[in-house]
């Protein structure tokens, strides 16, 4: 995808602190490697020493410019433990819970990133994104003004006119499976916040529905409009428009005929979902059918970048998500 070439060299532009927390883990080795070589961030591996070296070497990896921070072993272990049994007492959390808590490669990640020892944090090629949601949520925690974390994919499909040249940010595809109106006006405020800051386009935002404009009464409309609302009156400075259907969203002729006076439908680069089910299924088809490239789930929402991976991820997919993550700590 041309635009993450664009990242990668931005990353490059100011190197950021980026640590990985599943620091023994084949593909993760790999990719910090190529990291290394290309500049695009200052690579922190936390986990066991002994077995990071150790498959580092079974895999040919060069460690060397590479941080290994081991829990059991740091300094900062102790540091760490304290700030977090301060930051979770209130709910229940003791000092020895809070120590073993910390040893924890995710939640030591994590409090590198809310203590500023590191600008940002790429996990998830072995853990399940809940268990990164929260170890995010419990330290690094919500930015100011956003009520809850969300994802978003960017989608490059080829040969076409819809979004920016075919470009376009669909959200949310992977967190909220039933977003209330208030949450739905915060991920369209997250999104079009990374549209402007990590994609340098300027952010038309459709909020989608099966209706367009009062074509239809239902209660999910009725979300739809209401989020509408309350990001309108919290962003009046971005272009959000909606109840919208898909094809009001991006194509002008229909938008000129079902809603002539908006200045998104028929224009949006950038398309809110109004929940899990209808993103997910968005996004995947327009990957398989319009073979289009998905790169994603971006994390947004947090205080500080932390991003997730699949599973299935390939090393490819880890270099480009940490090229995301240190671009976002740029502008955070």
């Amino acid at each position: 995808m041309e635009f993450m070439n664009k990242v990668r060299e931005m990353a490059k532009e100011d190197i950021r602190r980026i640590v990985l927390p599943e620091g023994d883990e084949e593909r993760t080795l790999k990719a910090s490697e190529i990291i290394k070589k290309q500049g695009l961030a200052h690579v922190i591996l936390v986990g066991p020493e002994s077995a990071i070296k150790e498959n580092a070497k079974n895999l040919s990896v060069n460690l060397e410019g590479i941080e290994i921070v081991d829990p059991e072993t740091s300094e900062k272990t102790q540091e760490y433990s304290n700030a977090f049994y301060e930051l979770r007492k209130k709910k229940g959390m003791t000092e020895e819970k809070a120590l073993q808590t910390i040893k924890d490669p995710m939640y030591y990640g994590a409090m590198m990133v809310k203590c500023g020892d590191a600008d940002g944090m790429v996990s998830g090629a072995v853990h399940p994104t809940g268990d990164l949601l929260r170890a995010g949520l419990q330290t690094v925690k919500t930015a100011p003004g956003i009520s809850v974390v969300s994802s978003f994919f960017l989608m490059q499909v080829p040969d076409c006119t819809y979004g920016e040249d075919g470009f376009l940010l669909f959200s949310d595809c992977a967190v909220n499976p039933n977003p209330t109106a208030e949450q739905l006006a915060s991920i369209a405020i997250s999104t079009a916040e990374n549209a402007k800051n990590l994609c340098k386009i300027e952010p038309r935002v459709a909020m989608l529905s099966f209706s367009t404009m009062g074509s239809a009464s239902h209660e999910l409309v009725d979300k739809v409009k209401e989020a509408t609302r309350i990001a309108k009156e919290q962003r009046p400075d971005l272009m959000i428009d909606g109840e919208l259907q898909l094809d009001a969203a991006i194509v002008d002729k229909v938008a000129s005929l079902k809603a002539p006076n908006s200045k998104v439908a028929g224009k949006a680069n950038v398309l809110i979902f109004p929940d899990l089910q209808a993103g997910n299924i968005g996004y995947k088809l327009v990957q398989r059918f319009a073979k289009a490239e998905a790169v994603g789930p971006v994390c947004q929402g947090f205080a500080k970048p932390i991003n997730d991976l699949s599973r299935g991820c390939s090393v490819e997919d880890i270099v480009n998500v940490v090229a995301l993550t240190a671009v976002q700590a740029q502008n955070n």
